[in-house]
């Protein structure tokens, strides 16, 4: 299964920790703990937790930036996060612009519930797929022409499923141009934490820190977080939303009773994330492992005559195996993806589920 972006690399690391500090996974104070965390809780989540997620958020971006953890609002993953930005956002009918290739789960996240359509911005390979200004306009243009508003741009960085992250020139593009047009920056960073180099991550908020937080800027900045990728947790269901805006934080938070994360999950979870210990360890180490995954199948690979696009983060290569179709078209494509799920047994995603526009891109998962 290499289809599946799951981070399974340092989870030794993880049941290592709960085997010294048992009192984390427990109430940690018999049963006047069970009464504290079993009754009702403020709906804005443990304040233990808020300022354990901000630390930890710092501590990824090697603590380049700060976060205030009265402006983290917990959400039951990433998904309900984008979901939840993409309500306070837009109107049924409205539209996100966003770059290809893209996670496909953004066509269920963004789209099933809250009626907002996804315009694609089109990235290419003679430039590894980054976003240029001219695709930015292209979008919004095509937009405008099937009349249709655009609310936002949402990025993801590092890229899913390119696994790369995104420069700070591109960066510095996307904010001047959300601005210019008056709309919103989503920035979906949930693989932040497992870049191979934190100095090879900017994050959107080192942007506005630069440019001293300046209010045209940072009111339409919005970050989403989890912990299912860099610490391999997606069933924990733990998403953060992290906006510069009053209003969409308090929006946030109203809607957030829709989607909230257990208390016992938050309890062991501050625990663990308060240790600046464990969490140096973990995040040097589980670095240093996906890194060396990394090397190792970008190696074979080449060695086998196939050539990936550079990566330097994430979970996944992006591969391209456009010279093995037999025909330079989605249908092509969909051959030798069906001829590697059979022949081969190996379950890969084809580009074009990631609505990537060349055909012959797979995404492949090394951290299962």
């Amino acid at each position: 299964q290499m289809g599946l972006a799951e981070n399974q690399v340092s989870f030794d690391l993880l049941e290592e920790y709960l085997e010294k500090h048992s009192e984390a996974s427990t109430w940690g104070k018999g049963a006047s703990g069970f009464r504290e965390n079993a009754l009702f809780q403020d709906y804005h989540g443990l304040l233990s937790f808020r300022k354990a997620m901000a630390s930890f958020m710092e501590q990824i971006r090697g603590d380049r930036v700060k976060f205030d953890p009265e402006r983290v609002v917990l959400t039951a993953g990433a998904t309900a996060a984008n979901e939840l930005l993409t309500f306070i956002l837009a109107d049924p009918g409205d539209a996100l612009l966003v770059p290809t290739p893209y996670y496909p789960g953004f066509d269920r996240d963004l789209r099933w519930r809250t009626g907002v359509k996804i315009v694609p911005i089109h990235c290419e390979s003679s430039n590894n797929f980054q976003i240029t200004p001219k695709a930015l306009e292209d979008a919004y243009n095509n937009a405008e022409a099937m009349n249709i508003k655009v609310r936002g741009v949402l990025i993801t960085n590092p890229s899913n499923p390119l696994g790369a992250t995104i420069q700070r020139s591109v960066l510095e593009e996307i904010l001047d141009f959300v601005t210019r047009k008056n709309i919103h920056l989503v920035s979906d960073e949930i693989y932040s934490g497992s870049v191979f180099s934190s100095s090879e991550f900017i994050s959107v908020a080192e942007i506005l820190e630069a440019r001293e937080y300046r209010k045209e800027y940072s009111e339409r900045v919005h970050i989403v977080y989890s912990l299912s990728k860099d610490l391999g947790l997606p069933g924990f269901r733990v998403g953060t939303i992290y906006s510069y805006n009053d209003d969409v934080v308090k929006t946030a938070r109203r809607m957030s009773s829709f989607t909230l994360i257990s208390s016992q999950t938050q309890h062991l979870l501050a625990s663990m994330l308060s240790n600046k210990k464990f969490t140096e360890n973990y995040i040097q180490i589980n670095r240093e492992r996906l890194r060396k995954r990394y090397e190792m199948i970008i190696e074979g690979l080449r060695s086998a005559g196939i050539e990936c696009l550079k990566g330097n983060a994430g979970l996944f290569c992006w591969m391209n195996l456009s010279p093995l179709l037999d025909e330079p078209t989605r249908e092509g494509e969909l051959v030798v993806w069906d001829s590697m799920l059979h022949e081969v047994k190996l379950n890969i995603s084809p580009g074009s589920s990631c609505h990537c526009s060349e055909p012959g891109w797979f995404r492949v998962c090394f951290a299962a």
